[in-house]
């Protein structure tokens, strides 16, 4: 199975082609990562990993959006280096609920949003919030996550020792190993150091830049390399299908041709593959 553009469609077919189909949506950001990587790194973590998502599930994938919130000096490195675009978190919300308002026009059945920028989560949550109270996503499966929150505790306690925590990632070792094995023509040959990492969760002002990152770092990147970031690459994709297959977390399951072999808790008798969707799912619908 491949990932299909969604934007390739033709607006005659698209209502046939997206019938009960899932679409993924990559959210990235244009935003400084140090000396060693581009501004494009956010964004192109979320695109290929929503490819790579969108070909397990023989889905379509939309158009990347690249404008991220503002970054913050204790997990993006903030805004004291050059290159950084950005929109406030309040203008993000209602371009995130517009889209979503306009994709339910569509009869698709299952959306999942993958998330490269570490400040856009909060704001991201928030926009699915205001549709799901609507009642515009009744019927429909949504995942929406970072793409670093599916990464297990064992895989950072084997492969990254010391590692010091998501929000001090930033342009550090696994980015960099992920540029390396996805985009390793945009990674120059330097690699910061940088042994203070800020503490998550805590603002400051007025912050000392130079102190809390190194030329934009908030981490190190020593032993960063193409194999670890093919190694974190597959360990993210293979989570993220293993949970959407299964339907991990989902109140009802979804009589889904990609979702095979769950057993109700009552009993492997029961196949909850067979269930029956809700009558919600045909609501608004139309080819």
């Amino acid at each position: 199975m491949t990932q299909q553009p969604f934007s390739a469609l033709t607006s005659a077919e698209v209502n046939r082609s997206v019938q009960g189909r899932t679409l993924v949506w990559p959210i990235g950001a244009t935003e400084q990562h140090g000396p060693h990587l581009p501004l494009s790194v956010d964004s192109d973590l979320a695109e290929a990993f929503a490819a790579e998502i969108a070909a397990g599930l023989d889905a379509f994938t939309l158009p990347l959006h690249q404008i991220a919130a503002r970054s913050l000096p204790q997990s993006g490195g903030g805004l004291s280096f050059p290159g950084t675009l950005y929109v406030g978190g309040d203008t993000l919300i209602r371009y995130v609920r517009d889209v979503l308002e306009s994709l339910v026009a569509l009869p698709f059945e299952r959306l999942i949003i993958v998330n490269g920028h570490f400040e856009n989560e909060p704001f991201l949550f928030e926009a699915l919030d205001q549709v799901r109270g609507r009642g515009l996503l009744d019927g429909r499966e949504v995942y929406a996550f970072s793409w670093w929150s599916l990464v297990q505790e064992s895989w950072i306690a084997a492969e990254v020792p010391g590692f010091p925590g998501w929000h001090a990632e930033h342009a550090g070792l696994t980015e960099t190993s992920l540029m390396l094995h996805l985009r390793p023509e945009l990674v120059t040959e330097e690699r910061p150091e940088h042994d203070s990492p800020p503490r998550s969760g805590v603002y400051l002002h007025p912050i000392n830049v130079e102190q809390a990152t190194n030329n934009g770092i908030l981490s190190s990147t020593s032993g960063s390399t193409a194999e670890l970031g093919e190694k974190l690459f597959r360990h993210v994709t293979d989570e993220a299908l293993a949970m959407i297959r299964q339907g991990e977390g989902l109140l009802l399951a979804r009589s889904r041709p990609d979702r095979r072999g769950r057993t109700s808790p009552n009993g492997p008798d029961e196949d909850l593959d067979r269930a029956a969707p809700p009558a919600a799912a045909t609501k608004g619908r139309g080819a």
